[in-house]
């Protein structure tokens, strides 16, 4: 006689909080390294308008200019992440991908001359705005529903795409976001009808 263990059923929840959880485990050992080399991985950041450095839209993300900024999205990261997550996974992507794309551009074309830009906030602000929209775009009450408790909680975080706050990437978090608004409209287009 033998026994035999059904293997745990993936679910959404459990598949998106590892791979948001395996995004920001990243994130933090990179800032380990980044510590102890005396901050070597920031010149992996954005210099805008440099063509040489049009990769670096892609490093810029995970890396982070000290243990606050990390910390200050880690936890919006996670949240809007998964709940980003929860429209499935095509979905995600394409908001994670717009959001990472949309943060960069921008940060590249209008930042500021000698600055180095870094940090996830490009796809908080993709995955904040993408939640915000969608249900607009789509008509959904759920949604809109989703809009309304995300915007009570995370709402504030908007004023960051206004330009004025030394030190913080307004063109970050305004590319992001509109990587964020793009994503929520995609799947709509050609499907209204004029009335």
């Amino acid at each position: 006689m033998s026994t035999h263990t059904e293997p745990r059923r993936s679910t959404p929840f459990r598949d998106g909080l590892i791979v948001m959880g395996g995004m920001l485990a990243v994130m933090w050992v990179l800032e380990i390294i980044d510590v102890a080399s005396a901050h070597s991985l920031d010149q992996y950041g954005i210099v805008p308008r440099r063509v040489d450095q049009l990769l670096h839209l892609l490093s810029a993300p995970w890396l982070h200019y000290g243990w606050g900024h990390l910390m200050s999205n880690t936890l919006p990261f996670l949240v809007l992440g998964m709940v980003t997550w929860l429209s499935g996974f095509r979905e995600w992507l394409t908001v994670t991908v717009l959001s990472l794309l949309g943060s960069g551009l921008l940060v590249w074309l209008i930042a500021p001359n000698a600055t180095i830009t870094a940090g996830a906030s490009g796809l908080v602000f993709g995955y904040l705005a993408y939640l915000l929209v969608r249900g607009f775009f789509r008509r959904n009450g759920w949604q809109i529903l989703i809009a309304v408790i995300v915007f009570a909680f995370y709402g504030t975080a908007l004023f960051g795409v206004i330009p004025g706050a030394a030190g913080i990437s307004w063109q970050g978090h305004l590319g992001g976001a509109l990587g964020g608004v793009l994503a929520a409209w995609l799947p709509t287009r050609g499907t209204r009808t004029l009335r």
